[in-house]
């Protein structure tokens, strides 16, 4: 799915969770309830001052509202079932914890990139 389709989504979901029509949210935002349908259906893009002015309506961030959450981000870019389920876990132990295990990480990949720089 694309981006802007995307962007269309969220907005569409934040409004619904409000219980918004389109016309509310485009009276908050000051833009015709036309252009909301135009940005939630059709892949529109809002310009940069429309999308700040729809995330403060709907009492979100721009980030969120182009790119999505963290998790949304992770599985765009990663394509490995296995490590998005790590990353999760990991994003949920405690802080000393995650810090250590990032740590032992950051560690392993160093001596790996290491060892490859050497075997080539």
């Amino acid at each position: 799915m694309s981006q802007k389709n995307n962007l269309g989504n969220r907005i569409l979901e934040l409004r619904k969770s409000k219980s918004w029509s389109q016309s509310d949210l485009a009276d908050k935002v000051g833009i015709s309830y036309a252009q909301i349908g135009r940005y939630e259906t059709k892949g529109a893009q809002p310009p940069a001052e429309v999308i700040k002015k729809i995330a403060e309506a709907l009492d979100t961030s721009v980030d969120y509202l182009i790119y999505g959450s963290t998790a949304d981000k992770a599985s765009e870019a990663l394509h490995d079932v296995e490590v998005i389920r790590y990353f999760k876990e990991i994003e949920a132990l405690p802080h000393a914890d995650k810090d250590a295990l990032l740590r032992v990480i950051a560690a392993f990949i160093r001596d790996a990139k290491t060892k490859q720089t050497y075997t080539h």
